[in-house]
């Protein structure tokens, strides 16, 4: 029987941050499982399909949108901005040790894609994290800028200079697009990312293919995998063998480096691995990993 999820809200910086909180059949304390999405993603999409999967495995599970996007508060929408996520990952983490019937010290982070490399940031930065899930995850600006193309680069450049200047006399964001094909001005632009994509929007979910463009200047600067090294609770990284917009090279090289990392490799592209046979292998060794490591505790 699936597990109806709770509405929930909570504050970072001032705006609405809106959620879905999970809780597991049965008493005491449960660890508690804190997810977060991709680039421009919203929890509707598959993100609350592994925390219903969690729950029934025995974790509370918190799934979040972002501020700017989906049902959570903040202006302008669609700004994608990487210190205003990491801002919210902290906000998630203490809200989910605030809430009652959760093991405040059994908290893991789960992100895929751009929020794969969140979580690395943000467990790093948090320092009590007890373990994190990191999926598909985005580990190297500079190597998911080459994976973009120089013609979707040069696009995408120009229009977040525009995007800076706006930003900077007060007008409205220009904005670039997430999922597009080959050599358009999108962030993502491979062939097999807007079949891929859009696979993930349910039937009817309102959704905006486009962000403000000002992060296409930030992207090529943001390496997150850099802190696999000074993480010290339990890792998990799931990679994609056939990933093209994460290149799996990237990533496996700076997972070797984590003292506490253990990667798992599926032979599918970056977006296959939420759907199908795909799915049901990761998070089947997702909850393995979270239980050898959260409820054994």
């Amino acid at each position: 029987m699936a597990i109806t999820p709770a509405a929930v809200e909570f504050d970072s910086h001032g705006s609405p941050c809106a959620g879905l909180l999970y809780r597991p059949e049965g008493g005491g304390a449960a660890p508690v499982v804190v997810l977060g999405h991709g680039l421009g993603c919203v929890k509707e999409m598959r993100l609350t399909a592994y925390a219903e999967r969690f729950a029934e495995a025995g974790f509370a599970a918190l799934a979040f949108d972002y501020r700017f996007f989906g049902a959570s508060g903040g202006e302008p929408r669609q700004l994608l901005d990487i210190g205003a996520q990491l801002e919210d990952w902290a906000s998630a983490l203490d809200f989910a040790r605030s809430l009652d019937g959760v093991d405040t010290d059994r908290v893991a982070i789960w992100g895929s894609s751009f929020g794969g490399g969140h979580v690395l940031e943000a467990a790093a930065r948090d320092g009590r994290v007890a373990a994190v899930v990191s999926q598909c995850p985005f580990t190297d600006g500079p190597a998911s800028t080459l994976a973009l193309g120089p013609r979707s680069a040069a696009r995408v450049s120009i229009r977040a200079l525009r995007d800076e200047l706006a930003r900077a006399v007060g007008r409205a964001p220009v904005r670039v697009g997430l999922a597009g094909p080959p050599g358009s001005a999108a962030l993502m632009t491979a062939p097999d990312v807007v079949e891929g994509y859009f696979r993930l929007v349910p039937e009817g979910q309102p959704f905006t293919n486009e962000v403000a463009a000002r992060v296409g200047l930030r992207i090529p600067l943001y390496r997150p995998g850099r802190r696999f090294r000074s993480l010290r609770c339990p890792v998990f990284v799931a990679v994609c063998d056939r990933d093209t917009v994460a290149p799996p090279r990237a990533t496996l090289r700076a997972a070797r480096r984590g003292r506490t990392t253990e990667v798992r490799r599926y032979p599918v592209g970056h977006f296959d691995i939420y759907v199908g046979a795909a799915f049901e292998q990761a998070v089947t060794d997702q909850i393995d990993f979270l239980r050898r490591h959260l409820l054994a505790r």
